[in-house]
């Protein structure tokens, strides 16, 4: 429970026992506390002197839950698309040139070396197109 030498900082996690929900602390609005639903939506009235902060297991419940309602509403569920170069190609399951490729190019992460590792991601690319299409 909260109390008068504890103010209410915004942006904290609270349960609000009266709804069972987890919420964000907004602000206050005469002698209610606000509350808006972690990641985002309608915010809610609710007694401040019954609210008590979250423990981390709520935390990380609230957390997953607010990210995956976003991934959902995002439609992100889609593979990558296998043509888009913003992407570092992966390398073919038990093909020994895609596996060399692919060490090349993270030998070259390694020593920061971007050239050489554009490289391997063209010739990774340029192999998978003759060699891998479906």
């Amino acid at each position: 429970m909260t109390t008068k030498s504890e103010p209410l900082e915004p942006g904290s996690l609270l349960y609000d026992p009266a709804t069972s929900r987890i919420g964000e602390y907004q602000d206050k609005s005469g002698p209610y506390a606000m509350l808006r639903p972690v990641g985002g939506g309608r915010e809610w009235q609710a007694d401040p002197a019954s609210l008590r902060p979250v423990t981390p297991r709520e935390r990380l419940s609230a957390e997953v839950r607010a990210t995956n309602a976003h991934t959902r509403a995002a439609g992100a569920s889609a593979p990558p698309d296998p043509q888009d170069v913003s992407r570092p190609p992966r390398p073919v399951p038990g093909c020994p040139v895609c596996t060399e490729l692919a060490e090349r190019r993270e030998a070259a992460r390694t020593t920061y070396d971007r050239s050489a590792e554009t490289d391997a991601n063209v010739l990774l690319r340029q192999h998978q197109r003759r060699e891998h299409r479906a």
